[in-house]
């Protein structure tokens, strides 16, 4: 009988690998845009390119995009001296899938990714992480290794453990040190992070961040409990600067994408104290103790943490800004930066009260636009203008396209993105707009979205009911999406159904299959 298995088991190894080819030729259909880049490079030399990405950033929670409570002054600088974006848009509400489809140029509809697919679980020992990127991916990263650039990822992966095919060592970049398992980035405080492949132990203690508190064992002893001594903002900003004096002759690609504000609500001491006292209710001005109620750490300080994390992020950010002026060579180096998805509903932070997303509706997990219109900032001295904003529609899907003409990719490439590199130098006569964006996120119950020209239509609640109606806005005169005028145009909603049946390639995953599902919907 263990002959016959031994026997047997190559043929099932190979049967199943010929069923995944075959699955990858037919499903996997490459998008209709297919991008050529035969145009000259605009640049006489390869600018060194910096894309910071932040973790549940809302839309209103920089100085330059309203902000009253929470000071970024560094971000406000970079702002000042490029150009923000007031229309531009995250791939997807989530964390992984706005990752996958940033990096890859695909929307969701055609993105390997679309939802959290967690694996594992939360405990060290059975660190997983998400649905690993599939092998091969075309990826920014190694798009630009193709260009000879230096690539680093610093920061929340949250495609694959180094042991599946979505290590990114194997995705384009040549470093990587961060959180490769983004459960593990609810702790700020990790008892380690990843350097290619391999776990880098740091100076804290085993921290379950979701330990509730009570009332009564709400000691500072029971506070202190969520922290440690190695800050891993902290560490990201310091490896971050050893690649770029590692590679200052460059030409370096490095992605940063932070992990705050994401909760947990955790920042060091020093930097919770500068809003100690400052958001309190009634005449002491103190807080209300967060004991965990809704998930993640602990705080006695719930709101001068989350803005702690904030600033503290801001200042890591000044710090890369003054070493790119220190090396010389901040005028060879374009530094953006963006969110992954809006603010977040959990955890202890109150949206809400430091009106997080503005006059916008919804938070993280909503496809309505405080859920996806993100903070876009670029700089780029000499090439950039300073003090310049743009109401250019974009998304993080663009990324691709934009730094593929930067640079002066030759090579054909799909992707769902359009380039905004004319916006970003000031050539807006020459910029391409999308004819529609489109957002399928199979999580929350199931919704659409679609955005055309000022139309934007949400359907909701799509995996009980495909037929649910969409809802329609105009954003032109109702940003706040609060008025619903579908009935009056039955000609957008037409244009809306055709997109999805276009657009939409059936996933490889069940649970993320909302528009052509095979099988019936749990109840």
């Amino acid at each position: 009988m263990h002959a016959f298995l031994a026997m047997r088991q190559p043929l099932l190894w190979v049967s199943a690998f010929l069923l995944l080819m075959g699955w990858v030729l037919v499903s996997f259909k490459p998008p209709r845009t297919t991008v050529s880049r035969d145009a000259v490079p605009r640049t006489a030399v390869s600018p060194n390119i910096i894309y910071i990405y932040a973790d549940d950033l809302g839309y209103a929670e920089l100085g330059c995009y309203g902000q009253q409570k929470i000071r970024t002054p560094n971000l406000d600088k970079l702002a000042r001296e490029g150009i923000r974006f007031t229309q531009h848009y995250t791939s997807m509400p989530v964390c992984a899938p706005a990752r996958c489809m940033l990096l890859t140029g695909k929307h969701s509809g055609h993105s390997y990714i679309r939802g959290n697919y967690e694996m594992g679980g939360f405990p060290d020992s059975l660190e997983g992480g998400q649905m690993p990127l599939y092998p091969g991916a075309f990826t920014i990263g190694r798009l630009l290794q193709q260009q000879g650039y230096k690539t680093a990822c610093v920061g929340k992966w949250g495609m694959g453990m180094a042991n599946t095919t979505g290590n990114p060592n194997e995705q384009g970049f040549d470093y990587f040190y961060g959180y490769l398992d983004q459960k593990q980035a609810h702790n700020y405080y990790p008892t380690h992070l990843w350097e290619n492949g391999k776990p880098d132990k740091l100076n804290n203690p085993v921290i379950d961040v979701h330990r509730r508190l009570t009332p009564e064992t709400a000691t500072p002893e029971a506070f202190a409990y969520f922290r440690g001594n190695d800050y891993a903002i902290d560490k990201l900003a310091q490896k971050a600067q050893a690649f770029i004096r590692q590679n200052k002759s460059g030409p370096f690609f490095l992605y940063l994408p932070f992990t705050a504000p994401h909760v947990s609500l955790q920042a060091p001491e020093a930097a919770v104290k500068e809003y100690i006292g400052k958001f309190g209710d009634g005449e002491q001005r103190t807080e209300r103790p967060y004991l965990g109620e809704q998930g993640y750490a602990s705080t006695p300080y719930p709101r001068a943490t989350y803005a702690a994390m904030i600033t503290h992020m801001d200042a890591q950010i000044g710090q890369l800004m003054q070493l790119l002026k220190d090396l010389k060579i901040d005028e060879n180096t374009l530094v953006m930066f963006s969110s992954d998805n809006g603010a977040t509903f959990n955890g202890g932070v109150e949206a809400a009260y430091f009106n997080s997303v503005g006059k916008l509706r919804g938070l993280k997990m909503d496809v309505y636009e405080g859920g996806i219109r993100e903070p876009m900032l670029a700089r780029w001295p000499g090439r950039i203008k300073p003090n310049q904003t743009t109401d250019h529609v974009s998304v993080q899907y663009d990324l691709l396209a934009t730094l593929a003409e930067l640079v002066g990719y030759k090579r054909p490439f799909a992707t769902d993105g359009i380039s905004f590199l004319p916006t970003l130098l000031g050539q807006s006569s020459s910029q391409k707009q999308h004819p529609f964006l489109y957002w399928e996120y199979p999580e929350k119950g199931g919704q659409l979205a679609i955005r055309m020209g000022n139309w934007k239509a949400v359907k909701t609640n799509v995996r009980k009911d495909r037929t649910t109606p969409w809802e329609l806005y105009d954003l032109n005169k109702d940003v706040s999406e609060t008025t619903n005028i579908a009935d009056k145009h039955p000609d957008i909603i037409r244009q809306a159904n055709a997109i999805v049946a276009r657009e939409h390639i059936p996933t490889h995953i069940n649970e993320w299959e909302i528009v052509t599902p095979k099988t019936k919907p749990a109840n």
